[in-house]
């Protein structure tokens, strides 16, 4: 018998959203006051990329939704797009977690490399379609390559401090319903 509750998804999302709220919290703190030359990962896109990957029903699609609006409305980026982009991405790597099952980590990294790379180049694309200004190339690629290094410290902080850990086969929620 399962030990989780069937209150655990709920505490789960409660969790997600929280995770997120926070890291948008800490990036909008003024802590400096002159531009970087660099930037730093994209933590709201890998934390919901992670949750999707890794445990589907704890980062539903109308929640990843809701948290990647919210980013993008408070970090000022154009409204819906990179929401857009998050939600098609992760929800890729939902339908395919199943089959990630049985895979290592190095085929998971690669994975949320890919499905980075795919949102990245998405973003740039529609900005260049409609003519909206966008950062500098090589910006996008070290916030590409830094997101891409993070991944496994970010797996791995969801696995420790959330437990957000890959689906074992044979794997049973607290019905008894198969994962």
């Amino acid at each position: 018998m399962s030990e989780a509750s069937p209150t655990q998804p709920w505490v789960k999302q409660l969790s997600f959203a929280g995770l997120c709220l926070a890291v948008l919290f800490f990036q909008l703190l003024p802590l400096e006051t002159t531009p970087r030359r660099w930037t730093g990962p994209d933590l709201v896109l890998l934390i919901c990329l992670t949750w999707a990957l890794r445990r589907p029903e704890f980062a539903p699609a109308y929640l990843i939704a809701g948290v990647a609006l919210l980013a993008d409305l408070m970090l000022q980026r154009p409204p819906g797009l990179l929401a857009a982009l998050t939600v098609i991405a992760s929800q890729t790597l939902t339908r395919r977690a199943r089959q990630m099952r049985d895979q290592g980590f190095a085929v998971e990294w690669l994975t949320v490399s890919g499905a980075l790379l795919a949102v990245m180049l998405g973003n740039r694309l529609v900005l260049a379609l409609v003519a909206v200004p966008q950062a500098p190339m090589g910006l996008t690629l070290i916030q590409l390559i830094m997101s891409i290094l993070f991944f496994p410290l970010v797996a791995a902080l969801a696995q420790v401090l959330f437990g957000v850990r890959r689906v074992a086969p044979g794997e049973v929620d607290a019905w008894g319903h198969k994962l």
